[in-house]
């Protein structure tokens, strides 16, 4: 077993830390989750607005015709539609990008969605700077901040595209709206098909404080992420442990209701926190964890992510790095946190 890995019943990728980790999309992990889906409940239903390809609904279109509605370049419809079947005991999906989904058409998603606790899940594409070549038109940094503030909806953000697709199936056990965020390029695949996951529930993917060569060592940072950009966490964390400092890697993939629980047992064994995420610092995954801190247990913190500033085009290996998301950056961040304990 790989230093770290503690929870034998999350069965995590075992080239986790290796050069040939394998990598996919996630949205092929949603759109094989919609095929599952479309197989085992006849309710569910696919909506696209002109990106079927490029979200993988096509493959749901493909085989479940009668199932798919295009409505072209009208998200706001989009979302209109969707409302009126997600409370007429169907389940419709709703996919594009998330700049035009939930970007665009923000208040339909509010007023006929929401508002009405209707059934939608909401797939939002093609988020973070994932969108390289696009630019800040197309890469979506603040899809989770107007979604979080919005009454009735719930949202995952996963890691990999194994746990995308675990995702898009559990989304139709919890009523009511949902919203899904995917990466657009291929991203290393971090957990397995055995990997535990249940909507609301964070898990451990590393910590230094286990493993039957070492003895108990109290962990000094708690490293919380959610999304792709958690590799970058884990390698952040296995380059500490060779330096001596003690870190746990918690995957927050559901960022409302957030794991409160979780968060607040493992900043009290740790000290202090340092949150990732692939989205503007403000009103994200770190907003979310501060929250809960700052009611129940304060602790120090620093956040990874983009700092409030527009993107720029680039190539997706780079964009990480010149924002700050970066192997380096973390590690920074972690030993700047512990002067603050």
């Amino acid at each position: 077993m790989l230093p770290g890995m503690i929870n034998k019943e999350n069965f995590l990728s075992e080239n986790i830390f290796e050069k040939n980790i394998s990598t996919e999309p996630l949205r092929d992990g949603f759109g094989r989750g919609l095929l599952k889906l479309g197989m085992k409940n006849p309710e569910v239903v696919v909506i696209s607005a002109d990106l079927k390809e490029s979200t993988r609904c096509h493959w749901f279109a493909e085989k479940y015709p009668e199932r798919f509605i295009e409505t072209g370049v009208a998200e706001q419809n989009m979302a209109a539609i969707a409302a009126g079947l997600g409370i007429s005991a169907k389940i419709p999906f709703i996919s594009s990008y998330a700049v035009f989904s939930p970007g665009r058409n923000w208040e339909q998603i509010r007023t006929t969605i929401a508002y009405n606790n209707s059934n939608v899940k909401i797939a939002g594409h093609h988020a973070g700077v994932s969108a390289g070549p696009d630019g800040a038109t197309h890469q979506a940094i603040e899809d989770i901040a107007i979604m979080r503030a919005m009454p009735n909806i719930k949202i995952i953000a996963p890691c990999d595209s194994i746990e995308a697709e675990k995702a898009t199936i559990a989304s139709i056990s919890v009523w009511g709206p949902m919203y899904l965020r995917f990466a657009r390029e291929k991203t290393s695949v971090l957990t397995a098909e055995k990997t535990n996951f249940t909507p609301g529930k964070a898990y451990i993917m590393f910590d230094t404080s286990s493993g039957s060569a070492r003895k108990e060592k109290k962990p000094q940072v708690l490293i919380i992420g959610a999304g792709p950009i958690l590799y970058n966490a884990l390698l952040a964390a296995k380059e500490l442990e060779d330096e001596k400092i003690g870190t746990i890697v918690l995957n927050s993939h559901t960022i409302k209701p957030i794991d409160d629980k979780k968060i607040i047992e493992l900043t009290k064994k740790c000290g202090a926190v340092v949150t990732v995420e692939e989205h503007n610092i403000l009103g994200g995954l770190g907003g979310a964890v501060s929250e809960v801190l700052a009611k129940n247990y304060p602790a120090p913190m620093e956040f990874i992510g983009i700092k409030d500033v527009f993107t720029e085009s680039g190539n997706y290996e780079q964009l990480p790095e010149k924002y700050g998301l970066g192997v380096k950056s973390i590690i920074s961040a972690v030993k700047k946190v512990i002067k603050r304990k």
